[in-house]
């Protein structure tokens, strides 16, 4: 009796994991079959890839000239002004700028956070005595939300609470329908959305271009205040049009750089300067191409992998090809279904089997 109750129990033990061994080749194989179309299909009609969304006609965004700021850090305390940000002070300013109090002296920010939108960051080697130069040089870079026009962030939200604007082009955050998840801190390849981890009920913060400023007619905080036209307001076509511009001056050239609204109509119009050039430009324009192209652009002195930007990216945005395997595999919900029908198989031979046995 108790040979024969073995001998079940031995059955039922190999019957349960022939099962989940022979679950696993089936639902790939079922897998497979579903996608074998997707796969075999020609280049050129690779349903894996779906087209990269355009910029719209009158997206907004930035220009901003490395070889034009001074790191006077205007800007950053222009968004903290405008937007309502409360002082960030790191771990490292904590000694010095503690003020005595619960305020800090200083609003001392180092790196995009909950409290920071935008910031100056510095690049320097070697001696750091020629401004703009890569050897022996510094340089300064800003850094925010780019208002990518394919943004990973709108693609992985569960709930629309991060969305683009259809005219403007600019990434929104809806902090009353966010739930929380930070999936758009972990999608973006620029590293812009922050979660503010100090507070209980912490909030997505990032980078909206003063929406509400433009709202009102007026420049966002960043651009209104800046001294020598380094961070430009306007058009994203028209601001590509003005970076061309730039990578093409000679050094030795005199050149008129605006300010404020490169169009003149946001904000008032501004007077430009003219301006020796000192240092020639790279051809390279960033945000131009850069994961299906950004409205936030650039243009520098330095190569743009020194400021620390990543270069190394394909110029078609990542929700290209996430979005495109997850619409192929759920088109008609074909690709679950024909899995479920070989699991379900799968459980009933097997069931059958056991039964038998």
């Amino acid at each position: 009796m108790m040979s024969t109750n073995k001998m079940s129990k031995s059955r039922t033990s190999v019957s349960r994991r022939g099962f989940l061994r022979n679950a696993v080749k089936g639902s790939a194989a079922a897998a497979a079959a579903a996608c074998t179309t997707v796969v075999a299909a020609p280049p050129e009609a690779n349903a894996l890839v779906r087209p990269p969304k355009p910029l719209p006609p009158d997206a907004v965004g930035l220009l901003y000239d490395s070889t034009l700021c001074i790191g006077c850090k205007a800007c950053v305390t222009a968004c903290k002004e405008v937007n309502h940000m409360p002082p960030d002070v790191g771990p490292a300013q904590q000694g010095w700028n503690a003020g005595g109090g619960d305020k800090p002296i200083y609003d001392s920010p180092v790196e995009l956070s909950a409290k920071t939108l935008n910031v100056i960051k510095a690049y320097s080697h070697g001696t750091g005595a020629t401004k703009d130069a890569a050897e022996n040089g510094f340089a300064f870079i800003k850094r925010q939300c780019l208002h990518c026009a394919d943004p990973s962030c709108v693609s992985v939200c569960p709930v629309s609470a991060m969305t683009k604007d259809a005219k403007t082009g600019i990434v929104n955050h809806d902090p009353s329908a966010c739930i929380g998840c930070r999936y758009c801190v972990l999608s973006c390849p620029f590293g812009v959305p922050k979660y503010d981890y100090n507070d209980a009920f912490g909030e997505i913060k990032k980078c909206q271009l003063c929406k509400q400023q433009l709202a009102k007619n007026e420049l966002p905080g960043c651009a209104d205040v800046c001294p020598t036209g380094a961070t430009l307001f306007g058009r994203t076509e028209d601001l590509k049009a003005e970076a061309k511009r730039r990578t093409a001056l000679k050094v030795g050239e005199y050149a008129h750089f605006p300010r404020g609204d490169i169009a003149g109509k946001v904000g008032g119009q501004r007077s430009g300067h003219e301006k020796l050039v000192e240092a020639a430009y790279q051809t390279h324009i960033y945000g131009e191409k850069e994961l299906g192209g950004t409205q936030c652009l650039a243009v520098s002195a330095v190569p743009f992998d020194k400021l620390n930007l990543p270069t190394n990216v394909p110029e078609n945005g990542y929700p290209t090809l996430s979005e495109g395997i997850q619409h192929t595999l759920y088109a008609g919900m074909i690709a679950p279904a024909t899995v479920f029908a070989g699991l379900a198989y799968l459980a009933h031979r097997n069931t059958k089997n056991h039964t038998d046995e």
